[in-house]
């Protein structure tokens, strides 16, 4: 009987060890990664909307704070995301007979460059890029506009989450 119970004892610990690497939010996050930056995102984009690119660099810290264990730090940090907002553009993307839009498309694009000092071969520079469709009655302002907004900006930080620590 004290056998079976050790050998169930081994098997547990086994298992517990095994997951280490693992995080149930499936993130895959090397050994010795403890800390990430989040470098402020420069608005580049031809058209500018006020605060976004503070707006942006606040969602993409909360979104990995919130979803890993690592540690928010200004400088030296084991993984470092930086870039820029490339792309504000609302465009039509379908049209009724009198010439207007039956339906408009807001869209923000992202350039960023990924930094892991720990596993440089998954370092990437890559766009992230979403949108958010309107009727194109409809005035994209106020609280509409944020809507629009916080969707586009979920998106893509779950987008470059994946990419960097989930690896989907």
């Amino acid at each position: 009987m004290k056998l079976i119970k050790y050998i169930a004892f081994f098997i547990c610990s086994l298992t517990i060890l095994g997951c280490g690497v693992y995080s149930f939010t499936g993130t895959s996050i090397p050994a010795g990664t403890r800390t990430f930056q989040v470098n402020y995102f420069q608005n580049n984009a031809p058209l500018i909307e006020p605060g976004l690119e503070r707006d942006f660099t606040i969602a993409l810290q909360d979104l990995i704070l919130n979803q890993t264990n690592l540690s928010l730090v200004n400088s030296g940090a084991d993984l470092t995301y930086e870039g820029e907002i490339t792309e504000y553009r609302i465009s039509p993307t379908t049209a009724q007979s009198n010439s207007t839009a039956a339906q408009n498309r807001l869209t923000i694009g992202v350039k960023v460059r990924f930094y892991d000092k720990n596993s440089p071969d998954e370092e990437f520079d890559q766009r992230f890029s979403f949108f958010y469709d309107y009727p194109g009655a409809a005035q994209l302002v106020g609280a509409q506009k944020a809507t629009a907004i916080d969707e586009i900006f979920e998106r893509l930080t779950q987008d470059i989450f994946n990419a960097t620590l989930a690896k989907w």
